[in-house]
């Protein structure tokens, strides 16, 4: 129920952006950790 009040307030392009950016920070702190581990 709240994707839907989400989507219809901000717009379907902004709800996937911040979809996009909350995985790919992920993604990223999942790379920082391994970067690390190699030194």
């Amino acid at each position: 129920m709240e994707w839907v009040t989400l989507v219809s307030d901000v717009g379907f392009p902004a709800v996937i952006t911040f979809f996009l950016l909350y995985r790919m920070e992920q993604k990223l702190d999942d790379l920082i950790i391994s970067i690390r581990e190699l030194h």
